[in-house]
């Protein structure tokens, strides 16, 4: 598992195969079918991904990787399926940012229907409130100038994607240069 970590970022198919070999040793470890379900996720293996996050959980009962899972519905051609992990009633429970993230998955599935303003609402959602940032704000704004910028309304997206580069201190998102591209 450790090679897997090491190697994610970088090799997502090696870390695949390491994360194979430390599941055929220990399948029934919840820590492990996450790690396989991460790299697998990393490699573009969406089907192998989301059974092992879904066994991880299984496992183990955590809910921080509904985000990913939904993604995975979504690269496997099935957005109605990430819209149903709103539903899920671990959500309420979910940190900020990883709320966030779902947020924007499932907004991301609705733009895949063709549905750019549910798609804003469920951003909405998340807290476009500038005066009160969270953990997950620069992800959850930039995609929300995205879907602005989607929808037509450049001058809104401009906003927002500069209120994005504001908060964005690790340099996420390529936020200030979008807005500057729409000026």
């Amino acid at each position: 598992m450790v090679a897997a970590g090491q190697l994610i970022d970088d090799d997502p198919k090696r870390a695949l195969e390491h994360a194979r070999a430390a599941r055929g040793r220990g399948a029934r470890v919840a820590a492990v079918r996450e790690a396989t379900g991460l790299a697998a996720y990393h490699a573009g293996e969406w089907a192998e991904a989301l059974s092992e996050l879904r066994a991880a959980r299984r496992i183990s009962g955590d809910a921080s990787n509904i985000a990913v899972m939904a993604d995975c519905e979504r690269a496997l051609g099935r957005p109605e399926r990430a819209l149903k992990a709103l539903d899920d009633p671990a959500v309420g429970k979910l940190d900020p940012a990883t709320r966030a993230e779902l947020l924007i998955v499932v907004a991301g599935a609705r733009r895949d229907l063709g549905q750019i303003d549910a798609a804003l609402a469920v951003l909405e959602r998340g807290g476009v409130d500038t005066k009160h940032p969270r953990p997950g704000s620069a992800r959850l704004w930039y995609a929300y100038a995205d879907a602005l910028e989607a929808a037509g309304r450049t001058q809104d997206a401009i906003q927002w994607f500069g209120n994005a580069a504001t908060v964005d201190y690790e340099d996420d998102t390529d936020a200030a240069d979008r807005a500057a591209k729409l000026l």
